[in-house]
């Protein structure tokens, strides 16, 4: 092994490392939270795409965590909002942590690839560029990774909170 390939390994298990531990973090701020709240949840921690991810399950069904994920997730970004801020609180650096409650998360970014897929497949079709309605940052990367993964390229337009995609034709 060469000194600049043990270099990126350290680097790497340090990021994973780094990454657990705010995982660790903020799955410690969402037990309290589910403790003051009253309500039952197992939480699971992973690294997906070199962030941590953290999410809340219910082995008595998901009826007592949607009350956590709100109409249309609002609720769910505040949590996730309020638990970077618990990890940036502890460790000093920015957290780029993704919360899933009752895999409303999960069950979105498929509805939001499908979409992709579709506006792309009409962008192609139309040769016209395909305007989507406004979207949180998290449901904007999915829909531009299904884009991408389509062949075409996309773009964010607007202000937030009325930011929205853009598919392009080639």
């Amino acid at each position: 092994m060469t000194e600049g390939t043990t270099s990126a390994a350290a680097e790497g298990a340090d990021t994973l490392t780094r990454l657990e531990q705010e995982g660790e973090i903020a799955a410690d701020y969402l037990e309290g939270l589910l403790d003051i709240a009253d309500l039952d949840g197992d939480i699971d921690m992973d690294v997906e795409a070199d962030r941590a991810a953290v999410s809340i399950i219910s082995d008595s069904g998901t009826r007592d965590l949607q009350k956590l994920v709100g109409r249309d997730g609002e609720v769910l970004e505040a949590l996730q909002e309020l638990t970077r801020l618990a990890v940036h609180r502890e460790t000093g650096d920015r957290s780029r942590l993704m919360l899933d409650i009752a895999g409303y998360r999960a069950k979105k970014r498929t509805e939001l690839s499908e979409l992709g897929a579709k506006a792309a497949a009409d962008a192609k079709n139309s040769g016209e560029p395909v305007k989507l309605n406004p979207m949180t940052p998290f449901e904007r990367k999915v829909v531009h990774d299904a884009v991408k993964a389509a062949g075409l390229r996309s773009e964010s337009e607007g202000e937030e909170p009325q930011r929205f995609v853009v598919v392009l034709p080639n």
